[in-house]
């Protein structure tokens, strides 16, 4: 069993099936009254096609949805649903449905639909204010600070050729227009440079030892690395900032919920009583396959 987001979870034409595993056919369904509050918006020879409809196949579709005005979105949601609807029904006249190969696929389908609505709940749960807020404050605490410096390269093939670079930094020529001409780091060679704020770590050894001994103002000697030769210029060192909680609330509400439904699907896990009947594969090649529990997630 595996954990996945709620929308890995919903083929197209689930609402199919799951309705025909449970024993209907579309066109049953459409012809019983739309729950209270779930305005019907259109119907396809007398089945209805509801709100609640339009949202669920939005949901289906997702990144599939074509990038539309609101308005012709909501045409081609009625235009997929009555497709769906009017599909739905040759298909139960002509009783695909009835095929031991269909209920099967129908139940599994019924299946994912239950796990993922069930996770879905179990995760709402774990996602509050409260503890987003205490997981925050608890992350926090433990962090330690760390230096970060804002610098500029300059990257060129050869030792002669940083040397030539420094030199002209050194006689007065601004270091951003020396390197707009002569890097050649593509991600920052046209931004004068500009490397942004960066820990030690993010960057090669050579690099970042010799940057991280600079004072702001400061320009390096040629240094080399396994990319070749660099100018460096200091512009800020600073101790990393806490990041506001506003700026990783989205991280911690992700975190907790993948969290949550590990966690309920380890329980189940442990509760099951699960008998092979075939044989097991090994160990090894369980591990491999990836049947072992998922570890828990880092904190953000």
């Amino acid at each position: 069993m595996t954990i996945a987001h709620a929308s890995n979870l919903r083929p197209a034409a689930i609402l199919a099936a799951a309705a025909l595993a449970l024993g209907l056919s579309f066109g049953a369904a459409s012809a019983q009254t739309a729950a209270a509050g779930d305005k019907v918006v259109a119907t396809v020879d007398g089945m209805k096609i509801t709100e609640k409809d339009l949202d669920l196949a939005a949901d289906d579709l997702g990144a599939n949805m074509p990038q539309m005005p609101e308005p012709a979105k909501r045409d081609y949601l009625v235009g997929y649903l009555a497709d769906l609807k009017l599909g739905s029904r040759a298909a139960a006249t002509a009783k695909v449905d009835a095929s031991p190969d269909f209920a099967a696929r129908a139940a599994y389908q019924r299946d994912k639909l239950l796990l993922d609505e069930y996770l879905s709940q179990e995760a709402k749960k774990a996602v509050t204010d409260e503890k987003m807020k205490a997981l925050y404050a608890d992350t926090v605490k433990d962090l330690k600070p760390e230096e970060e410096v804002h610098a500029r390269h300059i990257l060129v093939e050869q030792e002669a050729d940083a040397k030539a670079a420094a030199e002209r930094v050194k006689k007065g020529e601004d270091f951003a227009k020396v390197a707009a001409e002569l890097s050649k780091d593509p991600g920052s060679g046209k931004e004068g440079g500009d490397l942004g704020w960066f820990s030690k770590e993010r960057m090669v050894p050579e690099f970042a030892d010799a940057a991280f001994k600079l004072q702001p103002g400061q320009v390096s000697e040629p240094v080399k690395s396994q990319f070749g030769w660099h100018v460096i210029k200091l512009e800020e060192k600073r101790t990393k900032p806490v990041p506001p909680y506003d700026e990783v609330k989205e991280q911690i509400s992700q975190y907790l919920t993948r969290k949550a439904q590990t966690d309920v699907v380890l329980a189940l896990r442990s509760k099951g009583k699960v008998e092979r009947l075939d044989k097991p594969a090994d160990a090894g090649a369980a591990a491999a396959a990836g049947a072992t529990p998922a570890a828990e997630p880092k904190k953000p």
